[in-house]
């Protein structure tokens, strides 16, 4: 019996093939243009008993598929229960979205806070000011801790106003990474903000492709006065989700 959850992001598509004990493949790749003919290119081949889908595409792919769908938030819930039995809380942050979760024993969702309306709070924010100083967003963390906590203020949480702040700072030869710290101080502190209003309590899963960035996961710590658990790959734990959720479809 094997069951496959499916994460269709914003910028990347996240596939857990699981067998109702554990997780036998998992694969990640870009969204691109088309998520539709990426979601089929990752089901090509694979035999399947139930597929769920959850993220921003799973409507999309289940009037192709016929499939059943889950919403994020309850996929991200589960996925960071099975993997932590002890999660009692989960910060999200992906290319389009940031959410905080807040759980109860079963893994169940008590209460949760999203922000699904504006860039800052997200990975796109991220990809926007690294683009703006000509840096790949893979090291863009790690250059910004390389300030050693000194940071520049960034005033304006907007994309399009933030990037002129950032521009302006660079040409009033600011060192770029103080800049850049600054910038991780202000995303980090919009999520921080989030987190307190659905009362997170430990452990914390941090999940989604920002929990790569070690200056978010730095930020958010000290912030919240709280460690965080970064899973080993936290982009599959919302298709972690929707999988389990699949095999209790199975299972009944």
């Amino acid at each position: 019996m094997k069951v496959i959850g499916l994460d269709i992001g914003s910028r990347t598509i996240a596939l857990v093939e699981f067998d109702g004990e554990y997780i036998l493949n998992f694969e990640i790749t870009d969204t691109g243009v088309n998520p539709l003919e990426k979601c089929q290119e990752l089901l090509e081949r694979k035999e399947y008993d139930s597929l769920i889908t959850t993220g921003y595409g799973r409507h999309l792919a289940a009037s192709h598929f016929g499939n059943n769908v889950v919403t994020e938030i309850k996929a991200y819930a589960q996925g960071a229960h099975f993997l932590y039995p002890d999660a009692k809380s989960v910060i999200d942050i992906g290319g389009q979205d940031s959410k905080a979760i807040s759980l109860n024993v079963n893994g169940e969702v008590l209460k949760f806070e999203m922000n699904d309306r504006c860039a800052a709070g997200t990975g796109r924010f991220l990809e926007a000011m690294a683009r703006v100083m000509g840096m790949p967003i893979e090291e863009f963390g790690q250059y910004a801790l390389g300030a050693n906590g000194v940071s520049v203020k960034i005033n304006s949480m907007c994309t399009v106003f933030a990037e002129s702040e950032v521009i302006s700072l660079i040409a009033k030869n600011e060192d770029g990474r103080r800049i850049a710290l600054g910038l991780h101080e202000a995303i980090s502190e919009r999520i921080a903000g989030m987190a307190r209003r659905v009362g997170l309590r430990q452990r914390i899963v941090f999940a989604g492709g920002v929990a790569k960035n070690p200056c978010i996961t730095r930020l958010l710590s000290q912030k919240l006065g709280q460690e965080l658990t970064v899973p080993e790959e936290p982009q599959i734990v919302g298709a972690l989700g929707a999988a389990l959720i699949a095999q209790l479809i199975v299972d009944c």
